[in-house]
């Protein structure tokens, strides 16, 4: 379809984290902020959302939630392209020689290990919100959107992501690439070591990063691909813009959820919002809007964390019946 040349708009938004007063944990405030948010969204006249993952406070356990978050987003005037995100299919794989193993360096309760991601549930997820990753050309940009924390895993999406990765720079190109995706890349520059889960003082920068040698094979299909601009989230925490490679690296503020890291970096954002992106014929620019209510928290019951399905108490729950851990994950 041909579209006359002339300025418009798309947004992009990333961890809504929507939860329900149904589970073992829930927090009020993290939904009243993503209400706010996504009524300034829907008061834009945009062409599209890019939603970079975690839509779901515990989706990985609760498909419940997927539901919530699909009607949630059918709300909206315009169609909506999602990846998922940790909370919603599982976290990245920890595992060594291919064995589970109950780290949790930080003696936080937060066994990472119990809820890897399943095939299963990256299936399910794509029941509700299409294919785990997509390209696709509108108004002589390219749109891209990946969950790279698929890398290593050894799951058979794993192939199909490598597959669809390793075709982008052979697609039809556009004036314009811009690419979604979860996890950062990594937490300062592409050549950074490997993290070492089982080391507290390394555990979040694995947490929050992408594993060599998967990182830098997808930096350098990014730019033979011709990226411009890469937005992650995941980490709750705005960054200003870093170039790398002539990509402009976005780490962005989230859409409900508080700040990580927070105390690593001076400018760190921890506001609460979402991106409007104007595109012209001068470019594409990159404007973080505030979201209207950045209320604190408030009505929280339940714990942090990745507490494992064993340990989660739904009898807590303020809002009867209580759901309860999807059965086979």
């Amino acid at each position: 379809m041909n579209y006359p040349e002339h300025n418009w708009s798309f947004l992009h938004v990333n961890d809504s984290h929507m939860g329900t007063a149904r589970s073992y944990r829930f927090r009020p405030a993290i939904n009243k902020r993503w209400a706010a948010i996504k009524q300034q969204i829907a008061g834009i006249d945009a062409d599209l959302l890019l939603h970079g993952g975690d839509l779901t406070r515990d989706g990985d356990t609760h498909e419940f939630e997927y539901q919530q978050a699909r009607e949630d987003l059918d709300t909206l005037p315009f169609p909506t392209f999602v990846i998922p995100g940790n909370m919603d299919v599982g976290n990245k794989h920890a595992s060594q020689n291919g064995v589970k193993n109950r780290w949790d360096p930080k003696g936080l309760g937060w066994h990472d290990p119990d809820l890897n991601m399943t095939a299963k549930r990256l299936d399910l997820f794509s029941n509700y919100f299409g294919p785990l990753q997509w390209s696709f050309l509108h108004r002589d940009v390219r749109f891209t959107g990946f969950y790279a924390a698929l890398a290593g895993t050894g799951l058979p999406h794993e192939q199909r992501f490598w597959n669809m990765m390793e075709r982008l720079p052979h697609l039809p190109p556009a004036k314009h690439h811009v690419a979604v995706m979860h996890y950062w890349p990594f937490m300062e520059h592409p050549d950074e070591p490997a993290w070492d889960l089982t080391k507290g003082d390394e555990y979040d920068n694995w947490y929050f990063s992408i594993d060599p040698p998967h990182r830098q094979r997808m930096w350098e299909i990014l730019k033979a691909a011709n990226v411009e601009i890469l937005f992650c989230g995941h980490v709750h925490t705005g960054r200003p813009v870093q170039i790398v490679d002539n990509i402009r690296l976005y780490r962005t503020q989230p859409a409900g959820n508080t700040g990580q890291l927070s105390e690593r970096w001076p400018e760190a954002d921890t506001r609460f919002g979402f991106h409007r992106c104007d595109v012209t014929n001068e470019g594409i620019d990159v404007k973080f809007i505030l979201g209207n209510d950045q209320c604190e928290e408030f009505g929280t019951f339940g714990p942090l964390g990745h507490p494992s399905v064993e340990e989660r108490d739904y009898n807590i729950a303020e809002e009867k019946p209580p759901i309860q851990p999807d059965i086979d994950l």
